[in-house]
């Protein structure tokens, strides 16, 4: 059975990383939700300007969209900071489990910083915390600490899937 994951956090935990060592190991399409936001609300964000609910609905409109769209294994890449942006993603993707990286304030505050090709700026960082909802008690919910390696986090997140046994471990999940 095809799988489809979703991998959310606030910007700087990792997820697109994650992902993209996800979507290797599975042999499955990678849907990078950076990619598709809105223009406007991409501008919006490189001026510093948070995004709100209204900003945010076509995009997870158009992520799950895709992601049920997607007849094999799909790793999506999205915030999905609020409770309600899980829902609406799980109501286009049922199947779609999660894979939450936590992190703290400081740890995203300085990777975000020390990114150098990204649009969306460190000033940004805690309007997401303030926005965060994490998913406590959601079902199909695996929390993985931001700070373990790409590596790590990919075993943990196979072994969690059953993709891998729990003495095994995951040469596809090394960085491409």
């Amino acid at each position: 059975m095809p799988r489809k994951l979703l991998v959310m956090g606030v910007s700087g935990c990792g997820k697109s990383s994650t992902a993209a060592a996800l979507a290797r190991a599975l042999g499955a399409l990678m849907i990078e939700g950076d990619d598709h936001h809105l223009p406007q609300s991409q501008e919006k964000m490189r001026r510093g300007i948070a995004l709100d609910d209204e900003d945010r609905g076509p995009w997870l409109d158009r992520l799950g969209a895709l992601a049920a769209a997607s007849t094999g294994h799909v790793v999506v890449s999205c915030s999905a900071l609020k409770r309600r942006y899980r829902e609406r993603l799980r109501a286009a993707a049922p199947a779609l489990v999660i894979v939450y990286l936590d992190i703290t304030p400081e740890q995203a505050r300085a990777r975000v910083a020390a990114r150098t090709a990204h649009w969306f700026p460190a000033s940004l960082v805690d309007s997401q915390f303030a926005t965060l909802e994490p998913p406590v008690e959601e079902p199909a919910t695996l929390w993985i600490d931001a700070s373990w390696t790409i590596e790590m986090q990919c075993e943990a997140v196979l072994r969690w899937l059953g993709h891998l046994p729990a003495d095994g471990q995951a040469q596809a999940c090394e960085r491409g």
